[in-house]
């Protein structure tokens, strides 16, 4: 838009870190770095554990066959086969030394004094026997003090156990680095996607504040929150732009429908002033001109009565009560009116048709269907003055409806005779303003229901669908 300042790379970026989806996407990845961070502990803490257990196993059971040698043949045999078993390859760790500390046989070079001097199981370094440099090595080794102060030693070397639990922290630190970029890197394409489509919805909307109420947001099609609400922004512009379409045509149509009888209200009264030479004929001429004038206040007052009906504000006032029992009121009301037209009223309501809304609203809608079937329901070559009123529940919704034998309106004139101040041509001669239909329309969607224009073969039938109230929700 004109006048906009372009943003800048550190201002873009301040503006992406700040986005709703960002934070989500940073809150999601410190409790995916948590579970990793968990769970890949667990699995190098098992895995210490395993290879401690193996370790343990072996030695347990290098223990058990030097114990059934040294059972049957003493410590000669046990010293004969320590060293025989030192000098095969991947062998264990073993040690026979005198009370002393004296070397008399095994694979093991040099350990700490004060290790053989404490029997049990231990982790310690150790040099290997005939290694040169003497370098030092870890090992898990079990001490045994024999007949005579000898001592024996039985281990296995852990180098292979540090080795694999270095390789397992590096791998744990490395996936918690990858988990975290990922993260990041996720949540900034995350963010950028939404703040785009943010941004575009962002871009419309100014638009349509500068006054273009022709723009949509864009519906990208994955069927996201995002375009759920950008439809529903949508459905809701598209409802405002009716709206100020038709105060356009409201303005329109009053400029041109109220200039005619504003003139001859005018005229009326200026003859009246000019040409009457007598008080009968002056008090005939202000009866006329009152009489017009209630006509336009009628026009005005259902003007009102409609604006305020699509404004919602009638809301407050309803309750329940019964559409049927309205309908045969309304009804009785307009018999007489029918028949002094020619026209028979035949009513057929059923009982109990509860719906909540407002009672004399619902009346006023029926009283309008009523006098337009009254007023256009005995044209000239009709089949039969007759006029049907019915009221009847159909699942879980009350059809009103009010049928004539009439001339009808043509299907594809059907939508427009629902606008304001809109007549047919072969409406014109008869009096009123185009203000009932739109009148019957703001009362049904007051009460969210449906308004359909039928056709009556011959003539027209209007048919009101309102949701009935069930007995659960009139308790």
């Amino acid at each position: 838009m004109p006048g906009t300042v372009p943003e800048g790379p550190l201002a873009r970026l301040g503006k992406l870190f700040r986005t709703t989806a960002f934070k989500l996407s940073l809150a999601y990845l410190v409790v995916f770095a948590a579970f990793a961070f968990f769970a890949l502990g667990y699995v190098a803490w098992n895995a210490r554990s395993v290879l401690d257990d193996q370790i343990v196993s072996t030695i347990d059971a290098e223990i058990n066959g030097l114990s059934e040698q040294y059972n049957a043949g003493g410590l000669r045999r046990l010293i004969a086969v320590v060293e025989r078993r030192s000098r095969e390859p991947g062998a264990s760790l073993y040690l026979v030394t005198t009370a002393a500390g004296e070397h008399v046989v095994g694979n093991v070079g040099e350990v700490p004094a004060r290790l053989l001097s404490a029997p049990g199981q231990a982790e310690t370094v150790y040099s290997r026997g005939g290694e040169a440099g003497g370098s030092e090595h870890r090992a898990l080794v079990r001490i045994f003090t024999l007949p005579g102060g000898f001592r024996l030693l039985v281990g296995r070397d852990v180098e292979e156990r540090d080795r694999l639990r270095a390789v397992i922290s590096r791998t744990f630190g490395s996936s918690l680095a990858l988990v975290v970029i990922l993260g990041v890197v996720g949540g900034w394409f995350v963010a950028r996607r939404v703040l785009k489509r943010v941004d575009d919805m962002t871009e419309t909307t100014r638009s349509i504040m500068a006054g273009d109420l022709d723009g949509r947001l864009t519906v990208s099609g994955n069927g996201d929150e995002l375009d759920r609400l950008a439809q529903n922004l949508n459905a809701m512009l598209e409802r405002i732009g009716e709206l100020m379409r038709g105060m356009r045509e409201v303005s329109d149509n009053i400029a041109h429908d109220l200039k005619t009888p504003l003139t001859r209200l005018r005229n009326r009264a200026d003859e009246a002033l000019r040409h009457s030479a007598s008080p009968d004929a002056l008090r005939a001429a202000m009866e006329s001109v009152i009489e017009e004038s209630d006509g336009l206040i009628r026009v005005f007052n259902a003007l009102l009565m409609i604006a305020r009906l699509e404004a919602g504000n009638a809301r407050e006032i309803m309750g329940p009560f019964d559409a049927g029992r309205v309908a045969g009121e309304v009804g009785e009301l307009y018999e007489a009116l029918a028949e002094e037209r020619g026209l028979r009223l035949e009513m057929e309501t059923e009982p109990d048709l509860v719906i909540m809304g407002n009672r004399e609203l619902i009346g006023q809608a029926l009283a309008n269907l009523i006098d337009n079937a009254i007023k256009y329901g005995n044209a000239d070559g009709a089949p039969e003055g007759r006029i049907t009123l019915e009221a009847r529940r159909v699942g879980g919704e009350v059809v009103l409806s009010v049928g004539d034998r009439g001339p009808g309106i043509p299907e594809e004139a059907r939508g427009r005779v629902l606008d304001r101040f809109v007549r047919l041509e072969d409406a014109r001669s008869r009096p009123g303003f185009g203000l009932g239909l739109s009148l019957v329309q703001a009362v049904v969607r007051l009460h969210q229901g449906t308004l359909a224009l039928r056709d009556n073969a011959p003539g027209l039938r209007v048919v009101v669908t309102l949701p009935a109230q069930s007995e659960g929700e009139r308790t």
